[in-house]
């Protein structure tokens, strides 16, 4: 029987370097199972599972999710079998090393080690354009850039046709917290990775299209 080949990642990189968007691309070719910790979060506060309930106390006083919650939401689906046979990428987590930490940990326990760790690299000037470009649908969360993903109204989701909006953490002052924040706490994890021999540095300037053949180029052979 032909072994399967699968692969378990994590993608890294600032806001605004499209590494949601390059997981989904990715995972779909490869057959791999694309874990974002914010829609799973999300999912778990909207089926009201005890783990969203212990989220959604949380949020609603105006406080993060401590980073044990998050992971214990991570391990949940990581341990299903779809992520153990297939493989996965991780999108959105680990932000910071002690979070990387506790997931090497609990990966070893699981038998699951990562294969790669992606990291997105774009000029601060470039994210700051993308960030602020970007529009969402408040009724089915489908997305757009005002310049390189436009609807086909330029005001109103091309499936639902509610009106589009600009995130509250997508405005230009908020821009400038969140990659501040990035700088501070993320960009550690680079250093984390790349002692690990797990680091992989793509190009993310151009397209997703662009973006996407570096990915799989520098990927091909992983694992």
């Amino acid at each position: 029987m032909k072994k399967i080949r699968t692969l378990r990642g994590v993608f890294l990189g600032p806001p605004g370097a499209g590494k949601g968007t390059q997981a989904k691309v990715f995972c779909e070719r490869r057959n791999l199972v694309h874990v974002s910790t914010g829609d799973l979060l999300r999912r778990e506060v909207k089926n009201e599972t005890p783990l969203g309930a212990k989220a959604s106390e949380i949020m609603t006083r105006g406080d993060l999710v401590p980073d044990s919650l998050v992971l214990e939401i991570t391990k949940k689906r990581l341990s299903a079998e779809d992520c153990r046979t297939r493989g996965f990428v991780l999108d959105g987590y680990p932000r910071n090393c002690a979070q990387a930490m506790d997931l090497d940990t609990t990966l070893k326990s699981m038998a699951l080690p990562l294969d790669v760790v992606v990291y997105f690299e774009v000029s601060r000037a470039s994210l700051i354009e993308r960030l602020s470009g970007r529009r969402v649908c408040p009724k089915c969360a489908a997305n757009y850039h005002v310049r390189e993903a436009p609807p086909k109204d330029d005001r109103r989701c091309d499936h639902c046709g509610a009106e589009l909006v600009q995130r509250e953490d997508d405005r230009p002052q908020a821009i400038e917290n969140r990659l501040m924040v990035y700088k501070d706490q993320t960009r550690e994890l680079v250093d984390y990775y790349t002692e690990r021999n797990l680091l992989v540095p793509i190009d993310a300037s151009g397209n997703i299209d662009e973006v996407a053949r570096r990915v799989f180029e520098k990927l091909k052979d992983i694992p």
